[in-house]
């Protein structure tokens, strides 16, 4: 019995050893392949470290189209969408776990239904609507239809509800408005939360492909994952190397917010409710 415990930490050693490189390998790799040249790309068995880095491949990349303009673009989308669904989630969250009227249990189902229909199932009626407006081949068209998130809701629901009523009872005896008792407490409270559903937001967004392909035909209105599509045209497609620098450039903002926002995601997944 006593070698049981050394063996099964062995076991959970080395099962989150493979799991680090399931996610960690394609990483590595798309990195080796954004410094190599096209004939260390094509050679087998491969090459993890290039015999010399080739830093223009990046320059290449970024040269491919408008980049600047798709990198701005991409900004303006993901932060668009984060403003949009903060000014509609935080007070549907707020209703539904402080507040009981006719309806709401219907109303907050149908709500979490959204979640199991798929973008592509009502991309059409949404472009219809958008064409209608005469918002096609705008940043608009890639912001409204995210504007708000049935996710959202719900994480921010549930951590909403960890608050103390007596605490919401004792501000509203200070003379304190429903809005300044979701500024002044209910908010900094789910700080943690509001930082992990905005980080998940901007990835979803700052990665869609699908969205900006259907509802833009211009570069004025396409984002960075259109924009990295586009490298497959250099070199007749086999520019491996040029397509994993652009797949970096893509990629890096997404790192960077992470590792901001890092310690509040750990401080969300831990939160236990006010004591």
């Amino acid at each position: 019995m006593p070698i049981a415990k050394p063996v099964i930490k062995a076991l959970n050693i080395l099962g989150l050893i493979v799991l680090v490189a399931v996610f960690a390998i394609p990483f590595v790799w798309m990195i080796s392949t954004s410094l190599k040249s096209y004939t260390e790309t094509v050679l087998f068995p491969p090459k993890w470290i290039p015999d010399a880095i080739q830093w223009e491949n990046f320059a290449k990349a970024w040269n491919s189209g408008p980049f600047l303009k798709y990198f701005i673009n991409s900004v303006l989308v993901s932060v668009g969408i984060l403003v949009m669904q903060f000014s509609t989630i935080i007070f549907a969250a707020y209703a539904f776990a402080r507040y009981r009227f006719k309806g709401d249990r219907f109303l907050f189902g149908v709500t979490m239904v959204t979640l199991m229909i798929p973008g592509q199932l009502i991309f059409l009626p949404v472009y219809l609507l958008l064409s209608k407006w005469g918002l096609l081949n705008t940043l608009w068209a890639l912001i409204l239809p995210f504007s708000s998130s049935a996710f959202g809701i719900f994480l921010l629901r549930q951590t909403f509800k960890q608050v103390q009523e007596e605490l919401l009872e004792a501000a509203r005896l200070d003379d304190a408005g429903e809005w300044t008792i979701i500024r002044k407490i209910m908010v900094p409270m789910a700080r943690p939360t509001l930082v992990t559903f905005a980080l998940f937001s901007f990835i979803a967004h700052w990665n869609d492909y699908f969205w900006p392909l259907v509802m833009t035909t211009t570069d004025a209105a396409r984002t960075l994952p259109i924009g990295i599509a586009k490298i497959r045209e250099v070199d007749g497609g086999s520019a491996w190397h040029i397509l994993m620098a652009g797949n970096l450039i893509l990629v890096i903002p997404i790192l960077i917010v992470f590792f901001i926002a890092q310690r509040q995601i750990i401080k969300a997944f831990v939160y236990s409710g006010v004591k």
